[in-house]
């Protein structure tokens, strides 16, 4: 086998393929015989030094696996924290090549579901704003709400730079007093995006758990911190809807 190096790195799921690109620029990935530039090839059984850390070259990569895990209240999304707090990539069961890179991120606040997979480059393309990945979310908001402060929310609600748009938006049953509660769909990603739309209204989110990402809806069996593999077929979906190539 002899493969670019930042496709395998990133079939390993070592990072996307252009994040790996960006570490060959910066000349942080090696072998035995020196600084590895981006179209480089690796063969199996070579050893490579990413960062001081030494990776060994597998045959074929490894198979893209996908896990749902179910996020906590409290959880963070990174693989390591210098304040000590919990990591929901702590509660996945160990791989023994590349690492669980996570499907975008949810806040600290946010619960529900998030995706991990060992394939950079299917992770890169499901996040991707090309991709237009539809992500379903419920949460109860405080405040006075109207039909026209949904309105504006589906038209776009513009928070400095930003402008944020539900693709959807409506009212579902449990809501009491000023704590109402919605169903939203929305195909951004960006950092806090319904937190930040309905603050721009007036109104305060106090419960965000997401449902949906894609055409994967978080299992009802699978309670918090626990997690559970996608077959094969269920990844190909994903796939699709982001056109990324088959491995």
């Amino acid at each position: 086998m002899a493969e670019r190096v930042q496709k395998y790195l990133a079939r390993a799921g070592f990072g996307s393929r252009r994040e790996i690109e960006r570490w060959l620029s910066a000349g942080i990935i090696k072998n035995d015989r020196g600084v590895l530039h981006p179209g480089d090839r690796v063969h199996v059984d070579d050893i490579l030094e990413i960062n001081g850390k030494k990776v060994v070259v597998k045959p074929n990569g490894s198979l893209t696996r996908m896990l749902a895990y179910h996020k906590a209240e409290g959880e963070i999304c990174t693989h390591n924290d210098p304040g000590k707090r919990s990591l929901a990539v702590n509660s996945l069961p160990k791989i023994s090549h590349g690492r669980w890179l996570s499907v975008g991120r949810l806040d600290i606040n946010t619960t529900g579901l998030l995706l991990f997979s060992n394939d950079g480059d299917l992770v890169h393309s499901l996040m991707h704003p090309s991709s237009e990945i539809e992500r379903e979310y419920v949460c109860r908001v405080f405040g006075k709400i109207g039909d026209d402060t949904l309105t504006r929310l589906r038209k776009g609600v513009r928070c400095g730079k930003d402008v944020f748009r539900f693709v959807k938006v409506h009212r579902i049953e449990g809501g009491k007093g000023a704590n109402q509660w919605f169903r939203i769909v929305l195909t951004g990603g960006k950092n806090r995006e319904i937190r930040k739309a309905w603050q721009a209204c007036g109104c305060e989110v106090n419960r965000l758990k997401r449902i949906r990402y894609g055409n994967y809806r978080l299992p009802k069996h699978l309670d918090i911190r626990q997690w559970t593999e996608l077959e094969p077929g269920q990844i190909d979906h994903l796939r699709k809807l982001c056109k990324a190539k088959t491995v």
